[in-house]
């Protein structure tokens, strides 16, 4: 598009990433109309469950943030398949083992992990660990075991409710179902963005600063969490 600097898009991007991380702080998790759904469900609910699973996601900043920085710099699909598919076999796992297996842990500590989850991954987009630990992490391993934790968080989400164990099965499979497909979508849109902006003059010398916003923005959910783990201890 005529008239659109690699400036503006830098901008508008850093303040999207901004506000997602600051307003949608209280706001992430099952909550409202949703959690009366999922506390009175008895049975299964294959179509509610995939439409939560997927809206979860979608507005899911953390997990987001986490993906913008994982996809940042992949420019061939076969790498962006090969590393979503890490993120969400890890995901996937722990959602389960979560929610049917009854693997709990603090979800605090959880989402401040997830949180430093994205400061890592914006890090190592920053060269971070070549530059000044003078080594670089496998990084498909990284997003698989991180993967592992964001998984844990969705658990953690729907642990808050006793859900009916009529159903139990189908219903969580389909969340987790919906989970990709919000995946989907969201990584569609954000490869269609970065698509665009790495056509423009200037990607590379903004990618610096994109990234360290995405650090900040991790180190804010890290530090939300703590306060809230430390103020509920």
């Amino acid at each position: 598009m005529r008239g659109v600097s690699s400036r503006s898009i830098i901008t508008g991007f850093a303040l999207l990433l901004v506000l997602g991380a600051s307003e949608g702080l209280s706001a992430h998790g099952v909550s409202g109309k949703d959690a009366v759904f999922l506390q009175g469900l008895d049975g299964r609910a294959i179509g509610p469950l995939l439409y939560l699973g997927a809206k979860h996601m979608v507005t899911g900043y953390d997990h987001l943030l986490f993906l913008i920085g994982v996809i940042f710099f992949l420019y061939r699909l076969k790498d962006v398949v090969q590393y979503v598919s890490l993120f969400t076999l890890g995901h996937s796992v722990t959602l389960l083992a979560g929610v049917l297996g009854g693997v709990r842990a603090n979800p605090f500590l959880i989402d401040a992990i997830i949180g430093f989850s994205v400061v890592y991954k914006a890090f190592e987009n920053m060269d971070g660990f070549r530059r000044f630990l003078g080594f670089q992490p496998d990084t498909r391993a990284a997003v698989l075991v991180f993967g592992l934790f964001h998984g844990f968080g969705l658990a953690t989400k729907l642990q808050e409710f006793a859900l009916s164990a009529d159903g139990l099965v189908a219903n969580i499979v389909s969340f987790n179902v919906g989970v990709e497909i919000g995946q989907g979508l969201a990584l569609t849109a954000i490869l269609i963005a970065l698509s665009y902006w790495r056509t423009r003059p200037g990607f590379f010398d903004h990618a610096f600063a994109t990234n360290a916003i995405v650090m900040g923005c991790g180190f804010l959910l890290v530090g939300y969490q703590l306060s809230g783990y430390f103020l509920s201890v």
